[in-house]
């Protein structure tokens, strides 16, 4: 698959997240925690209204317990706008980067600004959160909340985080949350990390990476890169990266299998085999070929 076409593929599949067009949580994002927190239920295209917004409101219900289930508290699902968390990430880097009051954070792929809202009352006032996302629907959405709820302290850029749109040395931290996966030259993203932090500036990643090599229907397939699945590495790979541009002390601070039972008891399995039309025992065995891990470095002094 070529670059471009994964970028074109991947705006367009969250720009539909933003806009919210399929009316549904089942989106073609993170399906496996969905499929787990049981909100894949009719699909919305039923002309019943109220049957629609009895949906709706299930999914948005789900929405925050796969919150809870990547490690956001209550408190934090709480004190950000309403339709910031979207139930994309794999993890909460915010809550492991430590952030001090008056720290430059920079959240790569940033979405509709969970993460950057959650930073930025850990910065305080005298600090600032910046976010860069690819989707123009994402960036829109984020500053539309930013705006209504009154962060003087959050900006949005739209740009790609191949090519930050930031200078060099001019950040404390920065947070990633299920997005680097998405990208087709992994290599570049953390180079241009490692770019923009300051000396002794800090790298908190949460992400969808591999124990062993996927299938080839999964690999060469679009939704399956969407669903942040087919553009995952190796674990031991993805660490070398972060190593080979620079980071030091790069250490996976925790890991979450994507598997929890077999074909009966996972509804994660049954979501994946449905999706790619893989035998049960198969999706058993590619969710076990997947985990989430939060990931640690930092850039020397």
């Amino acid at each position: 698959m070529k670059e471009n076409e994964i970028k074109k593929v991947v705006r367009k599949g969250y720009a539909k997240v933003a806009r919210k067009q399929t009316g549904s949580c089942c989106q073609e994002t993170n399906q496996v925690l969905k499929a787990r927190s049981g909100c894949c239920g009719p699909s919305a295209t039923q002309k019943d209204k109220a049957e629609r917004i009895e949906i709706e409101t299930a999914c948005t219900t789900n929405v925050e317990e796969i919150g809870k289930m990547l490690g956001y508290t209550e408190d934090d699902l709480k004190g950000v706008p309403e339709g910031a968390n979207l139930g994309l990430g794999c993890g909460n880097p915010v809550a492991l980067a430590s952030l001090r009051e008056g720290e430059i954070v920079l959240d790569l792929g940033s979405g509709a600004g969970v993460d950057c809202f959650l930073a930025a009352r850990k910065v305080g006032e005298t600090g600032k959160v910046i976010g860069v996302d690819m989707t123009p629907e994402m960036i829109d959405r984020a500053r539309e909340n930013a705006e209504e709820f009154e962060y003087r302290n959050v900006e949005f850029r739209l740009g790609e985080i191949e090519h930050l749109p930031t200078g060099d040395s001019s950040v404390d931290v920065i947070l990633s949350n299920c997005v680097i996966n998405l990208s087709a030259d992994k290599k570049r993203v953390f180079e241009e990390a490692y770019r923009v932090l300051k000396p002794g500036g800090r790298l908190m990643v949460s992400d969808m990476v591999l124990l062993k090599e996927l299938p080839e229907e999964i690999r060469n397939s679009m939704s399956a890169y969407v669903a942040c699945m087919g553009g995952a590495v190796l674990k031991d790979d993805y660490v070398e990266l972060v190593k080979n541009a620079g980071f030091v002390d790069v250490v996976i601070e925790k890991e979450t299998p994507a598997a929890i039972g077999d074909i009966d008891t996972d509804p994660a399995a049954k979501a994946v085999a449905e999706r790619f039309s893989l035998s049960p025992e198969k999706a058993v065995e590619v969710l076990q070929s997947i985990v989430s891990i939060s990931l640690k470095g930092e850039k020397p002094a």
